[in-house]
C-alpha cells in the first residue's frame, strides 16, 4: 500500500472531467435518439434521456438554451440533440448538455406541418368566408387522384351507385414522391378549365411521409385559388392534412367524399315525386278556388245584368207602391178620425143644437144680434129664432137684471 498512489473520489472525477474537456469530439456532438423520461423542472431546466435499441444517455438543457426550442419536447419523439458531453463531478456521471434539439424524420415533418399551418391560418386561408358551397345537384364530377388504388375505385363505385347519370372526369395524378406536388396542382388546374361542377382531391391512407404532398404550400394554394368547389379526401378519418383545412369541404375518406359530392338519385326521385304530388294538390286547390270565384262572379254578373236590374227595379217599385198606398190609407183613416172629432166639437158649438135645447137667437130689424138690454128700445121690433122657426115680437118694456156668472 505504501507504494501505491491513492486518490480521492473528487480527484478521479475531476481527472475524468478534464479528459472529456480535452476531447474535441465531445465538445460539439450531435446525437440521435428517442426521448424518454422527459421532465420540465420548475427552475426552467429540461431533463430527459435519449435512448436507442442498445443504450441510453442522460441529457439536460438549461433554461438559458430553451429559447431556441421551437416545439415542446415529449415522450417518444425522435430527435437530434446537439451539445457537449461532460462529467457532473459531484455524482461522477457523464451526460449530454444540450444546446439545440431538432425533430428527426416524421417529427421534423410534423414541425414543418405546424409551421405552415400557423402561417396559412394567419393569412386567413382557412377562414369560413372563403369556403364555397358544394352544389346539391351536379352533372360532372372531377377527381384528382392516382389512377390505380382503392381511392379511385371507391369514388367511381359509390358515385355511380348513387347517381349513374353523373359524369366522372379523372385526372390521373401522382400523389406521392417528388413529382406529386406539380402533378396534383396541374390536375386541379386542368379540371378547373374543363368546368366540372365539383372536384375531389385526395388519395388513400399512408404515413405522414406518404401524405406529405397535400401539406405542401403549392397544392394548398391551388386548392384555395380554385373557382370550383373542392372536397378534400386524403387518407383515413384520423389523417388530417393542410389541404383539409383550406378545402371547401373535408371528407374523412374518399368514399365519404363521393357521398358528399353526389346526391343519391333515388332520393331525388322520391323528392321529385313528392313535389309533383304537392304541386298537383296545390294546382287542384287553386283551380277549385278559381271555380268558386267564377261562380260567384257569374252570380254577381247575372244580378247586375240590365234585365235583372229591371226586374229588381220593378219589384222595388211594386213594394214602394204598396207602401205608398198603405201610407195613404193610414193617412186618410187618421184624418177621418180627426174629422169626426172636429165634427163632434162643432156639433157641441152649433147654434141649431143650442136652439134645440131651448135657447133662442134674438136680432133687431137690421139683423144685428141683440146681446144687451140696452141695445133695444120700446116699440122696436125684434126677430126671435127658435128651433123650428122665427117669432116676430115688439119691445114693450126693458128691465135690467143682474147677470150671474160662474168663475
Amino acid at each position: 500500500m505504501a507504494n501505491k498512489s491513492v486518490y480521492t473520489v473528487a480527484q478521479v472525477n475531476s481527472y475524468i472531467k478534464n479528459m472529456f474537456t480535452q476531447d474535441f469530439l465531445l465538445r460539439n456532438l450531435c446525437v440521435k435518439g428517442e426521448v424518454s423520461n422527459c421532465k420540465y423542472h420548475t427552475s426552467g431546466h429540461l431533463y430527459f434521456t435519449l435512448k436507442d435499441a442498445k443504450g441510453t444517455l442522460s441529457c439536460v438543457m438549461f433554461a438559458g438554451n430553451r429559447k431556441g426550442l421551437s416545439f415542446r419536447l415529449e415522450e417518444g419523439q425522435q430527435v437530434i440533440v446537439t451539445g457537449t458531453v461532460d462529467v457532473y463531478e459531484r455524482d461522477g456521471k457523464y451526460q449530454l448538455y444540450a444546446r439545440e434539439i431538432e425533430l428527426y424524420g416524421a417529427g421534423l415533418l410534423y414541425e414543418r406541418y405546424e409551421q405552415l399551418k400557423r402561417s396559412l391560418a394567419e393569412r386567413g386561408m382557412f377562414a369560413e368566408e372563403y369556403k364555397q358551397p358544394i352544389p346539391r345537384y351536379i352533372s360532372t364530377l372531377g377527381v384528382v387522384t392516382a389512377s390505380t388504388g382503392a381511392a379511385v375505385r371507391d369514388i367511381i363505385q359509390i358515385a355511380h351507385r348513387r347517381n349513374p347519370y353523373v359524369q366522372i372526369i379523372l385526372y390521373p395524378a401522382i400523389v406521392q414522391g417528388e413529382a406529386a406536388v406539380p402533378s396534383i396542382v396541374n390536375g386541379i388546374h386542368a379540371l378547373e378549365q374543363i368546368g366540372v361542377d365539383v372536384m375531389i382531391v385526395g388519395r388513400g391512407g399512408g404515413s405522414i411521409e406518404d401524405l406529405w404532398a397535400f401539406n405542401e404550400e403549392m397544392v394548398v394554394q391551388a386548392i384555395f385559388d380554385c373557382s370550383v368547389p373542392v372536397i378534400s379526401a386524403v387518407g383515413h378519418e384520423t389523417d388530417t392534412t393542410i389541404a383539409d383545412y383550406v378545402a371547401d369541404l373535408r371528407a374523412p375518406t374518399p368514399s365519404a367524399a363521393a357521398e358528399l359530392a353526389v346526391m343519391e338519385f333515388s332520393v331525388l326521385e322520391g323528392q321529385l315525386t313528392e313535389y309533383a304530388e304537392h304541386l298537383n294538390r296545390a294546382v287542384e286547390g287553386r283551380l277549385q278556388e278559381y271555380r268558386s270565384w267564377t261562380e260567384r262572379y257569374g252570380l254577381r254578373l247575372r244580378m247586375l245584368s240590365p234585365q235583372s236590374q229591371i226586374r229588381e227595379k220593378r219589384l222595388t217599385a211594386d213594394k214602394l207602391l204598396e207602401a205608398m198606398q198603405e201610407a195613404v190609407r193610414h193617412k186618410l183613416l187618421k184624418r177621418k178620425h180627426s174629422l169626426a172629432l172636429y165634427a163632434e166639437r162643432l156639433k157641441g158649438l152649433s147654434p141649431l143644437d143650442k136652439l134645440s135645447q131651448g135657447f133662442s137667437y134674438v136680432s133687431d130689424s137690421t139683423g144685428r144680434t141683440v146681446t144687451d138690454v140696452t141695445q133695444v128700445k120700446e116699440g122696436e121690433e125684434l126677430s126671435i129664432q127658435v128651433k123650428n122657426g122665427r117669432i116676430l115680437a115688439r119691445v114693450t118694456e126693458t128691465d135690467s137684471a143682474r147677470v150671474w156668472t160662474t168663475e
